[in-house]
């Protein structure tokens, strides 16, 4: 079932959109070279508890961190651990929280110390293809065209979209219908509607787009490195109104 919410309600969203945003300020201090992810989950969930909120993904499903911290070749939903970050590496961190009954998600892939000019593109190319995927939104459009744009660029500049993993609604809980894939056609899905807030995240490899999954952990099938990137956005009269920046 898919929630439409009212203006009041995307407010409520964005409150908690809002201190992710803030947050993602401040973590980007945080990723350098001898650094624990663990270290970054503490300042996370201190960062979140020190505005009222309260971390969405500790606890989800028995998950044990604030945030994922997946390194290089994982794509999402890597522990927080004494793993230490190490030069070159490239870092996904995923992360939400709930304020008032309101969920919030967000994701972004940092460099650690200098990284080749290889994986220093898929990372942007990851962002673009966030913004690829929301120009891509309009009321009446089908979800299969913000896949389909997304798919598109990621592809052009020779890098994959990982399918078994997808984005998502997202509201009064963590994961809503529908379920957002970073690929697909043009005007095939569900249309679009005023009110939809939905979490549009692409996880684009730098190999092939299959992928491992062992419990929590994905990783790419070939050992190649993934980058994430994601925002929380709202559907409304104005246009897209991305809540997580």
């Amino acid at each position: 079932m898919i929630y439409i919410k009212t203006p009041q309600e995307i407010e409520k969203i964005k409150a908690s959109c809002q201190i992710i945003s803030d947050m993602f300020k401040f973590v980007e201090e945080k990723i350098r070279v001898g650094v624990t992810t663990k270290e970054i989950d503490k300042f996370c969930f201190d960062y979140i508890a020190s505005r009222g909120a309260k971390p969405n993904f500790l606890g989800y499903y028995g998950f044990p961190g604030t945030i994922c911290t997946s390194i290089d070749e994982e794509v999402v939903h890597g522990f927080p651990s004494d793993r230490v970050l190490e030069e070159g590496q490239i870092v996904s961190i995923d992360t939400g929280c709930v304020l008032n009954g309101y969920h919030a998600d967000a994701a972004r892939t940092f460099p650690v110390g200098k990284c080749s000019a290889e994986k220093l593109k898929l990372v942007e190319v990851t962002k673009e293809c966030f913004f690829k995927g929301v120009e891509a939104v309009s009321i009446g459009g089908a979800l299969g065209d913000v896949g389909y744009a997304i798919q598109q660029h990621a592809e052009s500049n020779g890098f994959s979209v990982v399918r078994d993993m997808v984005g998502h609604g997202i509201g009064k809980s963590l994961h809503e219908d529908p379920q957002v894939p970073n690929y697909g056609k043009r005007g095939v899905g569900v249309r679009l509607r005023k009110g939809m807030t939905l979490c549009i995240e692409p996880m684009i490899n730098m190999g092939d787009y299959h992928v491992e999954i062992d419990g929590w952990r994905c990783v790419t099938a070939d050992g190649l490195p993934s980058a994430h990137y994601e925002n929380t956005i709202a559907i409304t009269d104005d246009g897209v109104q991305i809540l997580t920046l």
